[in-house]
């Protein structure tokens, strides 16, 4: 590789696209979705069993890693990828999401985030210069530049306001910059105004970065909200580098950001929803929790390949969720991560074949089908 990164487009249709996003550690095809390991882990879930599905990347957060268990031991453990155990890619998110969802405990000016550790309540500082070293302490593969998440609802004024002070830092954080094989990533912001989204990408895409990012979207707003402003940023970002929705979302959201031309997500709602209760299938979302799965012999998905859905009942799932068993959570969080890995997989296939506009139809008819039969059987 000439930088820290290479990605290429090997197939498109339509605008979708499959591609391939080279690492120090290893090969990504995209699209691809990375589970969320906020804390070096993806919860109930061992690294090898992420590889063993396929997955040749993995998100964790630069903020929880900063105040638990620090940057000096990580990177005296080898670097994330090393010290989890994970043979693929680490992704870091610099902590400017946390500016929003830890609002009560920071403040945000021109120099950057102050935090008060949710943990013990030590004062936290995150600049733009500060989040690139602490990622590049952290041994990621790609960085996240720091960026203030616009929340929602917010005023023009308030948009654009965050969107300006982002391409400052993003300015910053790039000259800050010392590693020559860690991408760093810009993030487009702008809420939910399609003129500021245009300006904030004209702004980020401005600058050397290695990728970029679409973020703010997936924080509150209606989805065609979303959608619209999702499709317009991905619609300005460079064509030849990678393009990452963050934080988004269902597969039915997947599939559209596909359609859109983006090539890597990120969501907690397959680990998160897995400890709910509720699973992703072919047929929609299913929520193990009703009392008409208590003598259900059928698999969560009979269209899948999962070790739960090859041995494991929707009784018994049903029974070890009622029941408070922890393997519940880690059962259903392997079936929704193999679901994820799957869609990504049949995806790229799609494109490959010019049948993706087929592909993401069949995913939303039998999404819609089964909301339709759980409804009528409430």
């Amino acid at each position: 590789m000439d930088g820290p990164i290479t990605f290429r487009v090997t197939a498109t249709d339509g605008i979708a696209r499959a591609g391939k996003l080279a690492t120090p550690h290893g090969e990504i095809a995209t699209p691809a979705f990375m589970p969320v390991g906020t804390r070096a882990a993806v919860k109930a879930m061992a690294p090898d069993e992420l590889w063993g599905m396929g997955f040749r990347m993995v998100l964790a957060n630069a903020y929880h890693l900063l105040v638990r268990p620090g940057p000096e031991l990580v990177n005296a453990m080898g670097g994330v990828a090393r010290f989890m155990g994970f043979p693929g890619a680490i992704l870091t998110d610099s902590g400017g999401f946390q500016a929003m969802s830890l609002a009560k405990i920071n403040s945000i000016d021109e120099g950057g985030i102050r935090f008060r550790s949710h943990l013990d309540g030590a004062a936290v500082n995150l600049t733009p210069e500060s989040a690139v070293a602490l990622q590049e302490a952290l041994g990621a593969d790609i960085m996240m530049s720091l960026d203030e998440c616009t929340p929602f609802p917010a005023t023009h004024e308030r948009a654009m306001a965050s969107l300006e002070l982002t391409a400052r830092w993003a300015e910053r954080g790039l000259r800050a910059r010392r590693s020559a094989m860690q991408a760093l990533f810009g993030i487009v912001q702008g809420g939910m105004y399609a003129d500021l989204r245009k300006m904030s990408a004209a702004q980020i895409s401005a600058l050397e970065f290695d990728g970029y990012a679409a973020g703010g979207l997936s924080v509150g707003e209606p989805k065609e909200i979303m959608y619209e402003m999702a499709a317009l940023s991905a619609s300005m970002l460079p064509q030849a580098r990678p393009r990452y929705l963050m934080g988004v979302g269902t597969p039915a959201d997947l599939i559209a950001a596909i359609g859109m031309g983006y090539d890597m997500f990120d969501c907690v709602l397959p680990t998160r929803n897995a400890r709910n209760g509720s699973a992703f299938t072919s047929a929609g979302t299913l929520s193990i929790k009703r009392a008409a799965y208590a003598r259900d012999e059928r698999p969560l998905d009979t269209d899948c390949g999962c070790r739960p859905c090859r041995t494991l009942s929707r009784a018994y799932l049903r029974h070890l969720f009622m029941s408070g068993e922890i393997l519940a959570a880690r059962a259903l969080t392997e079936h929704n991560l193999f679901f994820y890995a799957r869609l990504m997989d049949r995806a790229q296939a799609a494109i490959a074949s010019q049948s993706f506009g087929a592909y993401a139809k069949s995913i939303r008819d039998g999404i819609a089908a089964g909301d339709a039969t759980a409804m009528a059987e409430e």
